[in-house]
């Protein structure tokens, strides 16, 4: 049964993922996390799908992640089964093919800030607090934080907020480059539709493209982009038609240089 804490809503070429667990200011666990994975993979596979709002249910974004849910963990499952797994997820989320817009419409602590940094753009609430707690619970950013937020964000944004326990406002934010934009309170999913429209009106192989290349600009790929964009452009040439043929023909191959 589908996990109903992240609902996935499409209307035509906009798909809305929703954090939906606002008793615990949508704090995730494991399995809201695989129910996140699994929204990704379903928002991906429709062709019709050209751009993702991602928010949160109720007076957060989120939260990050439930500290009930890896509190007693061991250190091993701590590292593997959370960590390594969380950071899996937000990068699946990162990496989908059509831009992702974060409506954020609450406080954005921790891991829920890692997820919004997953996100293309950032449109914020004005009452939004943005920061990185994890410090001063003896812990450290796990889902991202220090690496994409640094990619993202710079490094000395993140200093401020690990080392120093800062606090931004949405406002604080903009300035400086956390969100792209500031709106009124319960404005936000208006903003981010209306956002959304403008993204689906465009070329979405292209966006899907573009999306590709700045990842790899940013250093933030590990070379997918390059494999990504070399093999649909491969896949697109005469020659790998001729290749194909001559497999499944069982005969040599007279390739021709053929794009």
């Amino acid at each position: 049964m589908a996990d109903e804490r992240i609902k996935i809503e499409i209307d035509g070429a906009i798909a809305t993922l929703t954090v939906a667990r606002p008793d615990k200011l949508n704090a995730f666990d494991i399995d809201m996390l695989k129910a996140l994975s699994s929204a990704c993979d379903t928002v991906e596979a429709d062709a019709n799908v050209r751009a993702v709002i991602l928010t949160g249910e109720g007076k957060a974004f989120s939260a990050g992640g439930d500290i009930k849910a890896w509190g007693a963990m061991s250190p091993n499952e701590f590292g593997h089964q959370w960590v390594r797994f969380g950071h899996r997820v937000f990068e699946r989320l990162a990496t989908l093919r059509m831009p992702v817009i974060a409506a954020i419409n609450g406080h954005t602590l921790g891991g829920g800030l890692e997820l919004a940094a997953a996100a293309d753009i950032r449109i914020a609430e004005t009452q939004v607090k943005i920061g990185l707690p994890e410090t001063s619970l003896g812990m450290v950013p796990g889902w991202s934080g220090t690496q994409r937020l640094v990619r993202r964000f710079g490094a000395q944004i993140v200093r401020r907020m690990v080392l120093g326990g800062e606090m931004f406002t949405a406002d604080e934010a903009q300035v400086l480059g956390l969100v792209d934009a500031v709106v009124e309170t319960g404005t936000v999913l208006d903003a981010a539709r209306d956002y959304a429209q403008r993204v689906a009106k465009r070329g979405p192989a292209a966006l899907e493209i573009c999306k590709l290349m700045i990842a790899s600009a940013n250093g933030e790929d590990n070379g997918t982009a390059v494999e990504a964009l070399g093999s649909i452009l491969a896949a697109k040439t005469g020659d790998m038609k001729e290749g194909v043929a001559a497999f499944t023909g069982k005969r040599p191959a007279e390739f021709k240089g053929e794009w």
